[in-house]
């Protein structure tokens, strides 16, 4: 009988019992760059300057850790702290490698979506800006059409008094005000 592989697990067992590796369906990207870093681990082990580099920096680290170790829980910082062995430097150093280049790459990503997504912000606040100039441009055309029509119809008042029809503006003003009396009752 065969095994049904589990569709909820995004991580499958590699030949090795503790390393995993991401399978193609992955939500979190930055798992595709473990085999990355653990290949840096690795070329990082084999050269012989740059692995005296790294023991003297794991060397730095351990000390600074473990002082930091001991302030926190309230232990005597003014002791001696026995250096740690070499493989074990090497070791502590290739993994803070690895580690530091996976955060590097999330830190990378993060900006760039940031960036990414102010751009897109931006670009949708332009449109806005532009669509508000449009319709405050829209908005004055409108007040300059009303204030042309007014003086227009201010000069066909002035005309009609000029010509004697002012008795056809006199009948509508008799008529408006006939209802407004009408109303009251």
């Amino acid at each position: 009988m065969k095994k049904k592989k589990n569709p909820i697990s995004f991580l499958s067992r590699n030949s090795k019992p503790d390393e995993f590796k991401p399978s193609s369906h992955h939500p979190f990207p930055l798992c595709r760059f473990k085999p990355v870093a653990n290949r840096l681990k690795r070329q990082a082990g084999y050269a012989p300057r740059f692995q005296q580099f790294i023991v003297s920096f794991a060397q730095a680290n351990h000390r600074i850790t473990t002082r930091m170790q001991r302030s926190i829980y309230g232990h005597a910082t003014d002791v001696e702290i026995r250096p740690l062995d070499e493989e074990k430097a090497v070791q502590a150093a290739v993994d803070l490698i690895g580690e530091v280049f996976v955060f590097a790459v999330a830190g990378a990503l993060l900006i760039f979506e940031v960036q990414r997504s102010s751009r897109s912000e931006a670009k949708k606040e332009e449109v806005r800006r532009q669509e508000l100039e449009v319709i405050k441009q829209r908005n004055e055309n409108l007040a300059t059409e009303v204030e042309l029509l007014r003086h227009k119809l201010e000069e066909l008042e002035q005309l009609a008094r000029r010509q004697g029809l002012s008795g056809i503006f006199k009948f509508k003003h008799a008529n408006t005000e006939g209802i407004n009396l009408a109303k009251p009752a």
